[in-house]
């Protein structure tokens, strides 16, 4: 499994490297109309938010590498993680495929699975790691902002789809407001259940802070849009750090305890 994990990543990987117009054809910003540039809704990132793209390739093929060491190959926890990892990365080529190739409900059915299956690698992440800080950073790191940014992502490309079938509601103030409000909701509630992991609410918050740069200026230019957007991004990430450290102290209590337990009497 290890082996198909990294010749299916790899395939993946090429395949959104050359759909996404980076050899020449046609930028996903471009595809499809233009149904997902910039400045297509009010809740469409700047374009170049997407830049966070190249740090998770990179994670994502540092972590398929990994798979190949043998503390990755004993480790339960990525027994567990590696199928529903190339699913992430298959369906993230699929998407992208689906854009160039017209099909923008077809790329919003797509985005929805990748995100259960990010939120399944999420609750699996959850298990012990024998990795240190090695796995630490190639596989929570690389899919908490996975994660974070696909969360983000979701709303952009819903959003699209409505603009395009002619929902004209979705290209309006308040609906964007609706949508970078519930984006940040859903950032700050993955902080909650996670334990208060940074990655994902780290990229959500680099998303939605390139939603407030995008509505500076353009077609749907908002002082509203740019507040909301600038301090949901905050919130989410204030929310994380607390959340984190209240996890932390938790757990240094609960170490103090069990250590006492252990002391002779």
């Amino acid at each position: 499994m290890p082996v198909i994990t990294v010749l299916g990543t790899a395939a993946a990987i090429v395949a959104a490297f050359f759909g996404s117009g980076a050899m020449g054809g046609t930028p996903i910003a471009e595809a499809a109309g233009g149904v997902l540039s910039a400045d297509a809704t009010p809740v469409a990132p700047a374009g170049s938010a997407f830049s966070i793209w190249s740090v998770i390739y990179i994670g994502l093929a540092a972590y398929a590498l990994w798979q190949l060491t043998p503390t990755a190959r004993r480790s339960a926890r990525q027994a567990a993680l590696r199928p529903w990892a190339l699913a992430s990365v298959l369906l993230n080529a699929a998407w992208i495929w689906a854009v160039q190739l017209e099909l923008i409900l077809g790329s919003v059915i797509v985005i929805v699975l990748l995100l259960a299956v990010l939120v399944r690698i999420l609750y699996i992440l959850g298990a012990p790691r024998i990795g240190g800080v090695v796995e630490s950073v190639v596989t929570d790191g690389t899919f908490g902002l996975y994660l974070g940014w696909v969360s983000v992502a979701f709303f952009a490309n819903t959003y699209a789809w409505l603009a395009s079938a002619g929902v004209d509601v979705v290209v309006e103030v308040p609906f964007g407001i609706v949508g970078i409000v519930v984006a940040a909701a859903v950032g700050v509630a993955t902080a909650l259940i996670s334990g208060g992991r940074i990655p994902p609410a780290l990229a959500t918050a680099w998303g939605l802070a390139w939603v407030a740069y995008g509505r500076t200026s353009g077609e749907h230019e908002s002082a509203a849009l740019v507040w909301t957007a600038a301090i949901a991004s905050v919130v989410v990430v204030v929310v994380a750090l607390g959340r984190r450290l209240s996890t932390l102290r938790r757990e240094r209590g609960r170490g103090a305890a069990d250590r006492g337990a252990r002391q002779p009497v």
